[in-house]
């Protein structure tokens, strides 16, 4: 057991690897919840356990079950991001395989939590016939609004667009080994919640509004039993203005470490301009290399990430991406000279910028591919639906 505490709250909870687990009496889906995945962000496991409260002591009509797993518990209780490697940095396909393999006394103290949230990942599927959905909650070192962050395919889009708040699209392509991008390339409905800063009070409430909503939107709990407009009117209230989707344009790496200092006053979805002094570090300041609106500006002590700068994507683009993808346009590009399959499987894309120059990741985005770079001259495209379990969200009540 594991003594986690809330600044905001001023108090501690006890919890374990699986904060909560409840059934109920009629088959539906399986919801999973990821509270701590970062330690210094609480507010998510304080959440999760209030929700639970609510659900063992009044016992609603519910389908379906619902799961929520503490994420680093020696980092929750020292209250620090992690100790060595950063949990949600950590989960590819070639590390997963390293660490199944590997000893646990031979591994860090970060890898040993992943590894065994993996073999829970692992049994649950495996022993649930579902639809599966998975919910990481986070908070941020700067104030903002709540926000989803989502890995771009048409089934996550058409379920996230239920939820009243901004949607933020391509995280995947500039952070390597996401927790949720690891469970979206298997297919499943999987996406983060950002509800605040990580001390803020607000934060833990607004974390409970979303699992309220996330519950009723699945179709597990009928909005009847609980407060659906408190919960609806908590995250709308916030993003009257910004009921928008975003695209990431660009990430500042962190390379200095330790000396990197953000300036302050910052908070998500605040304009900038590009020529903006940002950040300081030791080789001088950082200035803004693109008009747009910061994102996740970096106000603690670890990170990699040091902000991010967001744009509007324009509803026009959204719509021909669908149809695009519904047609599967994709089919035609390795026709395209510089572009060729990389696999057997057809479902992902190489791509030589010295030919195919016109081939822009607005265009790989328009077809559902999310790109990575190989080298200065090559990019490596992966389909965002060729995974997507579709099949087996038919018959949910948000796809009718």
């Amino acid at each position: 057991m594991t003594q986690v505490h809330s600044k905001a709250l001023k108090r501690s909870v006890t919890v374990d690897r699986i904060l909560g687990h409840y059934r109920g009496s009629k088959p539906g889906p399986v919801l999973v919840f990821f509270g701590g995945i970062h330690g210094n962000e609480p507010a998510g496991v304080f959440a999760l356990h209030r929700v639970f409260e609510f659900l063992n002591s009044t016992a609603p009509e519910f389908a379906g079950e619902i799961i929520a797993i503490t994420g680093n518990l020696s980092a929750l209780q020292l209250g620090v991001r992690y100790q060595r490697v950063d949990l949600n940095r950590e989960w590819t396909r070639s590390n997963l395989e390293k660490i199944d393999q590997s000893a646990p006394n031979d591994l860090l103290e970060d890898q040993q939590e992943l590894m065994e949230i993996n073999q829970i990942l692992q049994k649950l599927t495996l022993s649930r016939k579902g639809p599966f959905y998975f919910f990481d909650l986070h908070t941020t070192s700067s104030e903002t609004i709540p926000f989803l962050t989502v890995n771009d395919s048409l089934l996550i889009r058409e379920f996230t667009y239920q939820y009243p708040a901004p949607i933020i699209l391509g995280i995947e392509e500039y952070l390597d080994g996401p927790l949720l991008s690891y469970v979206n390339e298997l297919g499943y409905v999987a996406f983060g919640f950002e509800g605040g800063q990580h001390d803020e009070l607000a934060s833990i409430a607004n974390r409970q509004a979303f699992i309220y909503l996330s519950m009723v939107f699945t179709g597990a709990i009928d909005k009847a039993n609980i407060n659906y407009k408190k919960y609806h009117h908590t995250l709308a209230k916030h993003n009257r203005r910004l009921r928008s989707i975003c695209e990431i344009i660009h990430r500042h790496l962190v390379t200095c470490r330790n000396d990197f200092e953000m300036l302050p006053g910052f908070t998500n979805f605040q304009p900038i301009h590009k020529g903006q002094h940002l950040a300081n570090c030791p080789s001088g300041p950082i200035n803004d290399p693109k008009d747009g609106k910061i994102f996740m500006p970096l106000y603690q002590g670890k990170g990699d990430d040091g902000y991010f700068i967001i744009r509007p994507v324009p509803k026009l683009f959204m719509t021909l991406s669908a149809w695009a993808r519904h047609i599967r346009m994709d089919r035609f590009l390795p026709l395209l000279p510089g572009v060729e399959w990389a696999n057997g499987n057809k479902d992902e894309l190489v791509v030589d910028l010295k030919t195919a120059r016109f081939l822009a990741r607005p265009l790989l985005h328009l077809m559902g591919y999310r790109s990575k770079w190989m080298d200065e001259t090559h990019l490596r495209a992966k389909n965002r639906e060729a995974a997507s379990r579709t099949e087996e969200y038919l018959s949910s009540p948000w796809m009718n």
